[in-house]
């Protein structure tokens, strides 16, 4: 609890206390809505939308795993990403929906950002072929 409280104040401040409250309040909706449909509610992938968030703006941080052993949270958050997917693909209609709408806030505020990004990144290689495909003749 007290490594969740430690992310909410890291994203309060960064954020501010309106965008922390509507990204947490967003996800809140979306687990109870997931809860109406199947009828069983986890609070667990909500409170996993608040490390991928983390994750997104402190990726290079790093945390020391059994006290011990020193990675960064983007690693963390990768593995945590896979144990998503496996979940997803095996588990039932319940934890499906459980963990997309317990991630609809991820997706709300992050989304737009990943998009821009890869049609940045794929504009710059388009222009970086075409750039070589002009200097070879």
């Amino acid at each position: 609890l007290y490594f969740y409280y430690w992310i909410g104040g890291s994203l309060e401040s960064q954020w501010g206390s309106f965008r922390f409250n509507m990204y947490y309040l967003c996800g809140m909706l979306g687990a109870i809505l997931s809860c109406f449909i199947t009828g069983s509610a986890t609070n667990y992938y909500l409170n996993m939308s608040l490390f991928f968030a983390f994750a997104v703006l402190y990726p290079d941080m790093q945390l020391l795993l059994f006290f011990i052993i020193p990675i960064k949270v983007k690693w963390l958050a990768i593995a945590n990403a896979v144990l998503f997917g496996f979940s997803f693909l095996t588990g039932g209609w319940d934890v499906k929906a459980a963990i997309v709408m317990s991630l609809i806030n991820f997706f709300l505020f992050f989304g737009p950002d990943f998009i821009r990004r890869i049609r940045n990144d794929s504009k710059y290689w388009r222009t970086r072929a075409q750039f070589r495909r002009n200097n070879r003749r």
